[in-house]
C-alpha cells in the first residue's frame, strides 16, 4: 500500500527537494504541499495524506498549530504529523509532540533515514532519536506546562504488565526489544502497547513516550546515557 504525504514548508526548494526523493520511493507518494499551516490543516483533510511532514516556522498558521488542529480532528485520526527541524532538540519540537506529532527529524537528514522516517510514523511508531529524547526529556518534559498535567492517577486503569511496558516504551524500545527483556513474543508486546495506548487515550508511541514522563511513571535519571 502507497503511504501518501502531505509536505508542509514555506520553503519552496524544500518543499521540492523532498517531492523528488519521496516520489523516488516506490511505496511513497506526495499527495499535496503546503505553504503554511492553516493550507496545511486543509489539505490533511482533503487529501487524507497518512503522514504530514511539518515544519514548525512557517506564516499565518506555525507548524504547531497546525499539528494541534490536525490531531484534535477525529476525522483526521490516521493522519501522522512528523516534525521537521533545523534544530533537533528545540521546545518547540516538544510543543510539538505535546500537541500530537509522532516524532521529529533534522532537516539535515540523510535522504534514507527520511524515508525510512516516514514509513516508521505511518505504521504509528514513534520517531525520537534516543539522544534527542533524552536532551528533551532533561530539559523540558518535567517543567511545568500551562493547564492540567497528567497525574500518576491517569495510569490507574494500566495493569502492572502494561506500566513494565509502558516504562520500557518511554525509553526509546521497540516491541522486539521490550519483548526480549521481558520473556514475551513480539506480538505480545505489541499487543500490551497498543492496550496502553487506548487506556490512556494515546495516538502512538511519542504520546506514550510524554504521559510517561508527565505522570512521573519514568525519570530522566532512569535513562541509560546516551552514546
Amino acid at each position: 500500500m502507497t503511504i501518501r504525504v502531505l509536505l508542509a514548508d514555506d520553503q519552496t526548494l524544500i518543499r521540492a527537494g523532498f517531492r523528488v526523493l519521496i516520489d523516488s520511493a516506490p511505496d511513497l507518494e506526495v499527495v499535496g504541499e503546503a505553504t503554511n499551516g492553516a493550507e496545511a490543516v486543509r489539505l490533511a483533510r482533503s487529501t487524507r495524506a497518512d503522514v504530514v511532514l511539518m515544519d514548525i516556522r512557517m506564516p499565518e498558521m506555525d507548524g504547531l498549530e497546525a499539528t494541534r488542529l490536525i490531531t484534535a480532528d477525529d476525522d483526521l485520526a490516521g493522519v501522522r504529523v512528523l516534525i521537521l527541524t533545523t534544530f533537533e532538540v528545540d521546545e518547540n519540537v516538544l510543543r510539538a509532540l505535546r500537541a500530537g506529532a509522532s516524532g521529529f527529524l533534522s532537516k539535515g537528514v540523510e535522504p534514507a533515514d527520511l524515508l525510512e522516517a516516514i514509513r516508521v510514523v505511518a505504521r504509528g511508531d514513534a520517531l525520537l532519536s534516543p539522544k534527542a529524547t533524552q536532551s528533551l526529556i532533561a530539559r523540558f518534559l518535567t517543567q511545568p506546562e500551562p493547564g492540567p498535567v497528567p497525574s500518576p492517577a491517569r495510569l490507574e486503569g494500566l495493569t502492572d504488565r502494561e506500566r513494565e511496558v509502558l516504562a520500557l516504551v518511554a525509553t526509546g524500545l521497540s516491541n522486539d526489544d521490550i519483548a526480549e527483556q521481558l520473556y514475551l513474543s513480539p506480538l505480545t508486546a505489541k499487543t500490551h502497547v497498543n492496550r496502553a495506548m487506548t487506556k490512556l487515550g494515546a495516538r502512538d508511541r511519542a504520546q506514550l513516550v510524554v504521559i510517561a514522563y508527565q505522570t512521573g511513571l519514568v525519570r530522566p535519571g532512569d535513562l541509560p546515557q546516551p552514546q
